[in-house]
């Protein structure tokens, strides 16, 4: 992907091709100060250490008496194989759950089992059904969206929910690291409740029927009545992730999978193919410009990263046939999928409009229903700013 006379953020390497960037006089992107927001708002040091003991302390408070007092999503991946550490380390009692969508390498699978079982942390697994994940996201290629793997999103958020509501957990931990991962522009990622219904209806040829799907008031109602909450426990200590997966290495017996998210096959392809080559969204510039600001990576070896595509020619074309022949898709048709028009997610209807045009008075709702503010209203407070 070349895109000619792109601006480049003078402290990352946010640049023109994402959505919504603009520049001040000295050549700093707005994305940059989303992420300086981002790491105010939540500091490390002694300040982080105090909140994350404080938050630890709550957690152990409401899940007295019980077998477990947390729940962590776990996907095999370098962030929540940490997660699953640090919460044995501060005397967590946590339920260890993963989603299989049929898609996770056996990297992945072997590091979950790993760490679970050197922890003596119980697992669940939850299993969907294969022929309805796979309908979904080959509706998701014929709509034409750039982030084909939002329904697993979507599924992850649903089934941690739906786990703690059933063993009255009061407190899910999420291995999300905003200082390594930064803030995607929502117009390459976002997806909702409301749009994989329309897209299934319009694109797919089964209906949603065992598919964990949470909606936007269905989520309120688990934050707000059922005082259910999410934590990041990666906002307060000190993590780096290039550490952290030596640690794992050494203590674990854990295998390092390639980039950001490619424990899971079809994200990795999603990410690193067809974003990649299909749109020309380059999802690493948001990632290693955030690594920048951390002081994970310097700015002139992500610039050589970048240069170099996710994929090798050869390993594309054997990943693209692994997936046409998994999804079920005749070449013809995939084919014309990969030429047809790319599509935005303003050509279906979702939520989306309706959060940007409120969002004035949604922040401060959504901010008391789950405490902390989500990263997309940085985002719009950044962009609304320029």
């Amino acid at each position: 992907m070349q895109v000619e006379n792109k601006q480049v953020c003078a402290l990352g390497v946010w640049d023109s091709t994402i959505p919504g960037i603009v520049f001040d006089e000295y050549g700093i992107s707005n994305y940059a100060r989303i992420q300086q927001n981002l790491m105010s708002d939540f500091p490390r040091g002694d300040k982080g250490k105090k909140d994350w003991s404080v938050l630890v302390t709550k957690v152990k408070e409401a899940g007295k008496n019980r077998r477990y007092d947390c729940i962590i999503g776990v996907s095999g991946g370098t962030d929540s194989s940490y997660l699953l550490h640090i919460a044995h380390e501060y005397g967590l009692r946590p339920l260890a759950v993963n989603l299989d969508n049929g898609w996770n390498s056996d990297i992945a699978v072997k590091n979950i089992k790993k760490v679970t079982a050197a922890l003596n942390i119980d697992l669940e697994t939850y299993v969907i059904d294969y022929e309805e994940i796979k309908d979904i996201l080959k509706a998701y290629m014929r709509a034409g969206l750039p982030w084909i793997d939002n329904p697993t999103d979507q599924a992850i958020h649903s089934i941690l929910y739906r786990k703690a509501i059933e063993e009255k957990i009061g407190f899910i931990l999420i291995g999300t690291d905003f200082r390594s991962e930064g803030k995607q522009p929502s117009e390459w990622t976002y997806g909702d409740s409301k749009q994989l219904k329309y897209i299934v209806k319009r694109f797919g040829t089964t209906r949603i029927k065992t598919y964990p799907v949470v909606s936007f008031p269905k989520m309120a109602y688990y934050n707000y009545l059922r005082k259910i909450k999410v934590i990041l426990p990666f906002n307060y200590i000190n993590y780096k992730k290039n550490e952290a997966q030596e640690f794992l290495k050494k203590q674990y017996g854990w295998e390092y999978y390639g980039e950001h998210h490619h424990e899971n096959i079809f994200t990795k392809w999603a990410i690193g193919h067809w974003m990649y080559t299909k749109f020309g969204m380059d999802k690493r510039i948001i990632t290693y410009s955030s690594q920048i600001l951390s002081g994970e990576m310097t700015r002139e070896d992500v610039l050589t990263k970048i240069s170099i595509p996710p994929y090798d020619i050869a390993g594309a074309e054997r990943d693209t046939l692994y997936i046409i022949k998994k999804l079920g898709f005749r070449q013809e048709e995939f084919d014309t999928i990969w030429k047809d028009t790319n599509k935005t997610i303003f050509d279906y209807p979702s939520y989306y409009q309706t959060i940007v045009k409120y969002s004035r008075f949604l922040s401060p709702l959504i901010k008391y229903i789950f405490k902390n503010k989500p990263k997309f209203f940085y985002e719009l407070e950044g962009k609304a700013k320029h």
